[in-house]
């Protein structure tokens, strides 16, 4: 009985492990080289949309630039680089850039503004909370129906009209009939719309900074000036040059409010709205094509202007 038992009791145990062989832990299937795919297989699908909607699109836009393809027409004859010299020496094509100038004084008017609300409100102030969403709401609207809203508000005998007439002023301007003056209500327009984006990040980049540096600054007697001047424009000056560079990307570009209010008449043509017109109205799309690469590389030598002469140190607090 006792052999018997011992028997079994020898099938029951497990084989024992040869020596020098160490014990397999179980990854469930996935290797090593698994693990180092799989955040590579999440980007998948952002990348690729990125390459079919952005990439792909301006590789074609250049291909196009240095064509005479009409937009119909299958097809694409190449033409080297007659679409550019056109560009440049047609004093036309560049005299638009002119009405940017508008753009560019109003977008740093309105950086001015969203830095002065947003320091303001980034403390302790009565129904705050209130007027950040009356800042920032305008930028929540579709562009067009601010286009047509406005289109009202400076229209003979509209909103404006009648709100100066309370004044005394009996024959107000033509706001968008008189080319000397259509361009700055077109400007102002668009800085009513777009200063809550800046606001909304001047005001998280401002309150992102360290309470304890305002307290050593009240120990130290700092007036507001001082606390904005040394805590303040240091801290969030990353965020400063990053407004700077879409506020002249977005004068240079500005297209929405514009075609919508005026359509480009009376002086308010924009490159962009050029751009459109030779493309569908005079069906010039291979120069279109060819604006539009010379619209970027500037954006991007602007942008690259901008970071050489205001390098990022790191952002640290002196």
């Amino acid at each position: 009985m006792a052999a018997v038992t011992g028997s079994a009791g020898a099938l029951a145990a497990p084989p024992a492990r040869p020596r020098g062989r160490p014990a397999r832990r179980r990854t469930g299937g996935m290797g090593k080289g698994g693990w180092r795919i799989t955040p590579w297989l999440f980007l998948l699908v952002p990348v690729g949309l990125l390459l079919l909607f952005t990439y792909v699109p301006v590789a074609n836009m250049v291909w196009y630039s240095f064509t005479s393809w009409d937009g119909l027409d299958p097809v694409k004859e190449p033409v080297g680089w007659q679409n550019y010299v056109e560009i440049f020496t047609r004093p036309e094509i560049f005299r638009v850039f002119l009405v940017s100038m508008y753009y560019l004084v109003g977008a740093f008017v309105q950086l001015v503004l969203a830095l002065y609300f947003a320091t303001i409100l980034s403390f302790s102030t009565r129904f705050r909370n209130w007027f950040k969403g009356i800042i920032f709401f305008p930028y929540l609207i579709n562009g067009v129906a601010i286009g047509l809203v406005f289109l009202y508000f400076f229209r003979p005998g509209g909103t404006l009209d009648a709100l100066l007439a309370t004044f005394g002023v009996a024959e107000p301007p033509l706001w968008l009939g008189d080319p000397s003056i259509v361009n700055v209500s077109l400007a102002a327009t668009s800085v009513w719309r777009y200063m809550g984006l800046n606001f909304v990040l001047f005001l998280g980049a401002i309150q992102s900074i360290p309470n304890e540096l305002y307290e050593a600054a009240d120990l130290d007697g700092a007036s507001a000036w001082q606390k904005f001047r040394f805590i303040i424009a240091p801290g969030i000056h990353r965020i400063i040059g990053l407004s700077v560079i879409l506020a002249i990307a977005g004068a240079l570009s500005v297209f929405e409010i514009p075609f919508v209010m005026t359509g480009g008449a009376n002086g308010s043509e924009t490159f962009v709205i050029q751009t459109i017109n030779t493309a569908f109205t005079f069906s010039k799309v291979g120069l279109a094509s060819a604006m539009a690469v010379v619209l970027l590389v500037i954006v991007l030598v602007i942008s690259w202007i901008q970071r050489r002469m205001f390098p990022d140190d790191g952002g640290e607090l002196v």
